[in-house]
């Protein structure tokens, strides 16, 4: 069962949700909370690599992304990124998310952004049980004009679904996860050590 506006409210007001900065009432709406789009960025590195092997082994690789992706840069609403159609760049939400161990999260694009080319979310919409940090978006711009990224504009919607209970090893406290507590832009992680 999804959270409708009203539940959400509760859910955040009892802190079993916590989304910050707190939600003005504006931002929910239906099932869903807008959020924004934070100020930190990576991008892709002009490289000498043609390919990046997803199946080698895990020696080097994370050296080897970081060779070719951009180390985090900071813009602001007076020095916004421009995104290249074609391109790709992962930022980071405004908003720091935590979610309890009984509820998922879904990560939707908005319909008006999308209309122009931009794609938010390349997989990876699904925010686990247990998850707390900001969430990085993978932004494509699948359109062909060139799209400006201004720190804190709506970029997305979160919705929430109630699960039968709460999970046995959520996100926050398995061994093998890759993003705990992110904060900011976090490259890939194809393996972690």
């Amino acid at each position: 069962m999804r959270l409708c506006d009203k539940d959400i409210e509760e859910w955040l007001k009892r802190k079993e949700l916590i989304i910050e900065p707190y939600p003005t009432k504006e931002l929910i709406n239906g099932i869903t909370v807008d959020i924004h789009l934070g100020n930190t960025f990576r991008f892709f590195h002009e490289h000498k690599r043609s390919f990046f092997d997803l199946s080698d082994s895990k020696k080097n690789k994370e050296s080897a992304l970081m060779e070719i992706m951009s180390n985090e840069m900071i813009f602001s609403r007076e020095n916004p990124f421009f995104l290249q159609p074609g391109s790709l760049v992962l930022c980071s939400t405004f908003e720091n998310i935590i979610i309890p161990n009984n509820l998922v999260g879904w990560l939707d694009g908005r319909s008006s952004l999308a209309r122009l080319g931009l794609m938010i979310h390349a997989t990876a919409h699904r925010i686990d049980p247990g998850w707390k940090g900001n969430i990085v978006l993978e932004i494509f711009n699948a359109g062909k004009l060139t799209l400006v990224l201004r720190p804190q504009i709506k970029i997305a919607a979160l919705s929430f679904e109630v699960l039968s209970q709460s999970v046995l090893r959520p996100y926050n406290l398995r061994q093998e996860a890759k993003y705990k507590n992110q904060n900011g832009v976090i490259p890939s992680r194809i393996h972690k050590e």
